[in-house]
């Protein structure tokens, strides 16, 4: 007897293909996949041929601001540096509940959406470095529902305040995964550049992996990517390096701009756009034309190197919406990166999915294969075109091999206009229609 079998699923595979098959668990681990098979379970779901996928991959949000709009005020110019400003009036009065409640209130919410992989920065420019011991104590708790990694994000520079070297690398001493970076926030270009070796002195000594907030900004001189790409080239941590936003990559010169993709394509490294706040927040010192404020995510899809997309903000000073879907993301990533043909949309779905697992190292875990961990979702459609046209519903969410969490799909009702009234079963509107 399995512990959870899955009836009639449509399997997604990494590279787009679709089978049949039933999926067998036992003890968190898949144990069968097969066209038929023919046991018992505790639990039987009979999935009606619905899209079965591995889960949603958070790979950039910052669950100690989430949930904090309006805190102490709004951003009413919208821009990064005023979300900077409020942020910093915010932190000064965290405390572990505070953070700790937010945090977990977020992962339920994208959880319930699908998400099972996170990656989220905690601010480690203040002193008594709550937010990262919150999270850390986060990590913890929701261990047996949700993979958390956490980046020591230095929000005010590393060289920003004297103390901030050292608060990085105590929080590397408390255990967290990534070391961070935000190089165009430092107060000169020569402390940018030199804040990019720290963080692979850092990731080296503690053997962590690194993603830094790079160049998130309009001006077409901010030019750190290169730094984090030479020196991802000269150590060869390559694939364990994430560039985060590089939105000023989208205001490069085309010369120099190519020169640049040529040297990133030697690096190995990842990407992450952020396409709801980027388009958000870039661009706002523009009249007309106005830029789109995103990286160039076609282009370095077209390359072959390795994108993902993450939410960055839910409802804090830098963006007062979001819902933790992540299918929103991948919607707004393929518009605002006219990435619309069919392999682009199929890609733009990768990027919230196997492109994330690659992101945070995931890979030996990540996937619905025989001998790996029972992680997977299913989703109210037939393909992933499907699946970000109608922002799917995840109908059922299962983590570690137990159903964490079941949606109802909604009916909408048809009513007559001759005066009769159909029964509430008359008429269901699903992906079919």
């Amino acid at each position: 007897m399995y512990d959870l079998l899955l009836r009639q699923c449509r399997l997604l595979q990494a590279d787009g293909g679709i089978t049949e098959v039933d999926i067998a668990i036992q003890d968190g681990t898949i144990v069968a996949i097969a066209p038929q098979i023919a046991a018992i379970a505790k639990l039987v779901l009979d999935i009606q041929h619905q899209l079965v996928s591995p889960p949603f991959v958070e790979s950039h949000i910052h669950l100690d601001s989430a949930l904090t709009i309006g805190q102490p005020q709004w951003n009413q110019s919208g821009t990064l540096f005023e979300g900077i400003d409020i942020w910093r009036e915010r932190k000064g009065i965290l405390s572990l509940k505070d953070v700790k409640t937010r945090a977990i209130a977020t992962l339920k919410q994208q959880a319930i959406q699908g998400v099972l992989f996170v990656r989220s920065h905690a601010d480690v420019s203040e002193t008594s470095l709550t937010a990262l011991q919150a999270l850390l104590e986060v990590r913890e708790e929701v261990k047996d529902w949700m993979t958390l990694q956490i980046v020591a994000f230095p929000q005010d520079g590393i060289y920003g305040n004297p103390q901030n070297e050292r608060l990085l690398e105590q929080a590397m001493e408390m255990g967290a995964d990534v070391v961070g970076g935000i190089p165009h926030y430092e107060l000169t270009h020569e402390d940018g550049t030199k804040s990019v070796h720290r963080i692979f002195e850092l990731a080296q000594q503690y053997d962590r992996l690194i993603d830094l907030h790079c160049d998130e900004i309009d001006d077409e001189q901010s030019r750190f990517l290169e730094v984090v790409a030479a020196c991802a080239i000269r150590t060869g941590l390559g694939s364990r390096v994430t560039a985060s936003h590089t939105t000023a990559f989208g205001s490069y010169n085309n010369a120099y701009a190519f020169k640049l993709l040529g040297f990133l394509r030697r690096t190995q490294m990842n990407f992450i756009a952020n396409p709801l706040i980027n388009i958000t927040l870039q661009g706002r010192a523009d009249t007309y034309p106005k830029r789109r404020g995103v990286t160039r995510v076609k282009e370095l899809w077209q390359q072959g190197t390795n994108v993902s997309f993450g939410h960055d903000c839910i409802q804090d000073p830098w963006y007062p919406l979001g819902t933790g879907n992540m299918l929103e993301v991948a919607s707004m990533g393929l518009h605002v990166c006219q990435m619309t043909g069919k392999a682009e949309i199929d890609a733009c779905y990768d990027m919230v999915t196997w492109n994330g697992a690659t992101t945070l190292n995931l890979q030996n875990d990540y996937g619905i294969e025989v001998g790996k961990p029972a992680n997977f979702i299913v989703l109210d459609a037939c393909d992933r075109y499907d699946a970000i046209r109608r922002r799917a519903i995840a109908q059922y969410v299962i983590s570690q091999g137990r159903l964490l969490a079941h949606t109802e799909l909604p009916r909408t009702h048809w009513q007559p206009q001759d005066g009769s009234i159909n029964q509430p079963n008359a008429l269901a509107l699903s992906r079919d229609a």
